[in-house]
């Protein structure tokens, strides 16, 4: 379903990683290192917001390479810095989504965020938005459109403890049929979504 091919990146003279080549099939993936080995680089090449010094990734047929806008199509994106857009309400943010990938927000949708305990929230501005706030209305957004491949940075990152049990149960749920790719340091998190580990560094 998602696979990367030869993948590397170089900042300058320095190789962040190289030669990366994994086929991820449906389920949830934690990226678990300690150190800076690019979980989060590879998370956005993978997302399409940051380009590979060399190599491609793929969703089933579609190239990131050679078709960008029907690979991004499948593909939903949670970064690390969720504050990307100070002015915006968090129900702007996922109206926006909603009409780019020509969805409903409906109720299911909507009861995800709900879950998560964003009600309250939705019409604030990100600004106004504490960081935990921020990340849940960016998860809620990459349930929009059942993207074939959700990448997470940092997913729990600010979450109460009743916020990451519903994550857990989502990620668990999303992974039947998709791949649920993350970066953490939230072991928790992994053992309650059943995550397998992926090394980048071997």
């Amino acid at each position: 379903m998602l696979r990367v091919e030869n993948l590397s990146l170089r900042y300058d003279d320095h190789p962040v990683f190289q030669g990366l080549t994994h086929t991820f099939q449906p389920g949830c993936v934690a990226l678990c290192e300690e150190s800076s080995t690019g979980k989060s680089s590879l998370l956005a090449i993978i997302a399409g917001v940051l380009a590979p010094t060399t190599g491609d990734v793929w969703i089933d047929e579609h190239s990131l390479s050679q078709a960008p806008q029907p690979f991004k199509a499948h593909v939903a994106y949670v970064p690390e810095d969720c504050l990307l857009f100070p002015m915006q309400t968090g129900r702007g943010l996922l109206e926006q989504v909603a009409t780019e990938k020509q969805v409903a927000l409906n109720d299911d949708i909507l009861g995800f965020a709900y879950e998560l305990g964003l009600e309250p929230h939705l019409d604030k501005r990100f600004e106004q938005m504490s960081t935990g706030t921020r990340r849940k209305v960016f998860l809620t957004a990459a349930a929009l459109g059942n993207p074939k491949v959700i990448v997470a940075d940092g997913p729990s990152n600010g979450l109460d403890a009743g916020a990451c049990t519903v994550l857990a149960k989502y990620f668990q749920a999303w992974a039947q049929d998709r791949v649920v790719l993350f970066a953490t340091h939230d072991h928790e998190l992994v053992q309650a979504c059943g995550a397998n580990l992926f090394r980048i560094a071997e």
